[in-house]
């Protein structure tokens, strides 16, 4: 699958049929610190992904 980092940068990863949380692990993304679309729409860390999706990960910004 194809996955956009939240520095732009794009990463295939050779996995199919696994939970995005595992695919945040692989790559050393903490979950808590980004928000996930599969193919264009929003999912939560335990939606699964295959191997012809198009994963991009978004940083969330927060302060105070």
């Amino acid at each position: 699958m194809r996955v956009e980092l939240p520095d732009g940068s794009v990463r295939t990863v050779d996995a199919d049929g696994i939970p995005v949380e595992e695919v945040l692990v692989l790559l050393g993304v903490n979950p808590v610190e980004v928000i996930v679309t599969r193919n264009g729409s929003l999912v939560p860390e335990d939606a699964v992904a295959a191997g012809d999706d198009e994963i991009r990960l978004v940083r969330i910004s927060h302060g105070g």
